[in-house]
C-alpha cells in the first residue's frame, strides 16, 4: 500500500449541514482506521478545509473510497485533491 495525502474543501456552513450525517461519517472513519486505511483526517480550525492521510493501493481506489463517504455524497465535502506521499520520517 502507498500513502496519500488528501486536501479538500467543506461547503458553506458545514458545521450545521453535517450534523444529520456526522454519526454515520465518524463510524465509517473508525472502521477505516481499524483497517489501517485511514491514518488521520480532520478539518482545519476554520472548518473550511480538510486534511487527511490514507493508505491505499492507488489514487483511484482512494478516490472511490472517499466518494462513498456520506459527507461527499451529501455535498459536505465539495472538493478533494489526492497526492501520493513519501513519508520521510
Amino acid at each position: 500500500m502507498e500513502k496519500f495525502i488528501v486536501f479538500g474543501k467543506y461547503c458553506e456552513d458545514a458545521i450545521n449541514k453535517r450534523e444529520p450525517f456526522r454519526k454515520q461519517h465518524l463510524k465509517r472513519l473508525g472502521n477505516l482506521k481499524d483497517r489501517n486505511i485511514l491514518v488521520t483526517l480532520g478539518p482545519t480550525k476554520c472548518t473550511k478545509y480538510l486534511f487527511g492521510i490514507f493508505n491505499a493501493n492507488d489514487k483511484n481506489e482512494l478516490r472511490e473510497l472517499i466518494e462513498k463517504d456520506i459527507y461527499w455524497q451529501k455535498g459536505i465535502w465539495i472538493s478533494i485533491d489526492i497526492y501520493p506521499w513519501i513519508q520521510a520520517f
